[in-house]
């Protein structure tokens, strides 16, 4: 296996497998912003990445795939159960996203966790060349920036943390905190989504271990009597506008817009959702505002639409079952006291759609609602922005998403304020086209300059200046 001077550690491959008669070699991209964003950097680099294949117990050997190296991780079905599901997304994920639902804590799910981020950390170790840079991805590698810097101190290490950091009083929870803290605090540098993230992440370390920080920058002792400094720093992730603008101008793409519209009985106004099956969305509240302003009659049937599209996840793990069974009992409840023979109050789509589809799906929708409880940035509204080139369009935007922090011409709202929510969503629905272009124009215009390439370039900028600092010092 040739080394690579860059290499990327996420917990899955950047490739599915493929149906017959489609792919490379049984294989095809994945979908997905950091895939997009990552894809020229490692062609200009002729980069590695390091990830789980998707399957259990599938043994592969490295590979290429369009140009870069993948070296996959092997993962049984037991560590699947422990380590994913159990450890990452039972644990992490709930007490990250502000325990809207109670996280467990389980020690054969943490042995499993050390065990396997130790395993991609010795592949990341393997596959990167003598002074080369490696950037681990998200919650599922907490432990790998600190397990590498140890088995190849001459790396230059970034992690990027795709969800929200608590604040410290729900972080102390954490029975394995300051184990989780020092695997981040290996890193050179420490991405956020918001800067209420590194901050959280910056003052937990300074309850737990009272290191100096200084301007985000984090001095690490060593047992060895030296120091490394690590950058705890919000670098806001995008989406690749311009895919989604050029799909947005396709006449067929515009065709099935129209053509959506008329098979929802062309309403004077569709609201969209489209999310994850998950907690943390505010899919619930959404559905109880919505059902709540037909109840009242401040909105009817035959006027207004809502399409909530609620993409399959972690079925196995019991919140989301009971999450799906809840949402379906409402939905099923709205519908059957409003709905007419010629009208649905919500079209319910419990499926993923392939992006030209979704992108007609943005078109067709004349107010987005983004209500989610907690959300590292969330993407959707940000793809929801970049399609709408007529300028028209409505974005209603949760306070808690970190898309908040950079639209600040959406409708902003609190999810958990029903009565709040509602006026909201009227006012985005009767909002005049004048308004509309404003706010839109100016929505478009922060997507657009703060896209993919230019979050990785910042990130990827802020390692060279840790790797150009650490020559110096060793001078």
């Amino acid at each position: 296996m040739t080394q690579a001077e860059f290499v990327v550690v996420a917990n899955r491959l950047p490739v599915d497998k493929a149906g017959p008669g489609e792919g490379e070699d049984g294989w095809r991209r994945s979908p997905g912003g950091l895939v997009t964003a990552l894809e020229p950097v490692m062609k200009e680099t002729d980069g590695a990445w390091v990830g789980w294949p998707g399957q259990a117990d599938l043994e592969l050997e490295p590979f290429e795939f369009d140009g870069t190296q993948l070296i996959p991780v092997c993962l049984s079905a037991d560590e699947i159960e422990k380590y994913y599901e159990g450890f990452s997304n039972d644990t992490i994920w709930p007490l990250y996203h502000d325990v809207i639902a109670a996280p467990r804590y389980r020690r054969v799910w943490w042995d499993s966790y050390v065990r396997v981020n130790r395993r991609f950390a010795e592949a990341a170790a393997d596959a990167v060349k003598e002074g080369g840079t490696v950037w681990v991805q998200d919650y599922q590698l907490q432990l790998v920036p600190k397990m590498l810097r140890e088995m190849r101190p001459d790396l230059t290490i970034g992690y990027f943390h795709h969800i929200p950091f608590p604040a410290y009083g729900l972080y102390s929870q954490l029975p394995w905190r300051r184990l989780v803290l020092e695997g981040l605090l290996g890193a050179d540098v420490i991405g956020f989504q918001r800067v209420a993230d590194a901050g959280n992440f910056a003052r937990a370390v300074r309850r737990l271990f009272r290191y100096e920080t200084r301007a985000g920058r984090i001095t690490v002792p060593a047992e060895d009597g030296t120091a490394h400094v690590a950058l705890a720093k919000a670098f806001p992730i995008s989406i690749a506008a311009d895919t989604y603008m050029q799909l947005a101008e396709k006449p067929e793409v515009q065709a099935r817009a129209k053509e959506i519209r008329e098979g929802l009985g062309n309403p004077k106004a569709i609201l969209l959702g489209v999310d994850r099956l998950d907690y943390t969305k505010g899919i619930r509240h959404r559905l109880k505002a919505f059902g709540e302003l037909l109840e009242d009659g401040r909105v009817t049937v035959d006027d207004v639409t809502l399409v909530q599209v609620a993409s399959p996840s972690r079925e196995r793990v019991e919140a989301y079952v009971q999450l799906r069974d809840e949402i379906e009992l409402t939905v099923a409840r709205i519908n059957g006291d409003y709905d007419t023979f010629g009208h649905s109050a919500i079209r319910y789509l419990h499926q993923g759609y392939p992006r030209e589809e979704m992108v007609a799906l943005f078109l067709a929708a004349d107010v987005m609602l983004v209500t989610a409880l907690r959300d590292g940035m969330n993407l959707v509204a940000k793809e929801y922005v970049a399609t709408r080139n007529d300028n028209r369009g409505v974005l209603v935007l949760s306070e808690f998403a970190g898309a908040a922090d950079e639209l600040g011409s959406a409708l902003k709202v609190n999810p958990h304020d029903i009565d709040t929510l509602k006026d909201v969503i009227i006012q985005a629905i009767e909002m005049p086209e004048a308004d509309q272009a404003r706010r839109m124009r100016s929505l478009r215009k922060r997507v657009i300059e703060h896209d993919v390439k230019a979050w990785s370039d910042s990130f990827l900028a802020a390692l060279d200046d840790a790797r150009t600092a650490k020559e110096r010092a060793a001078r």
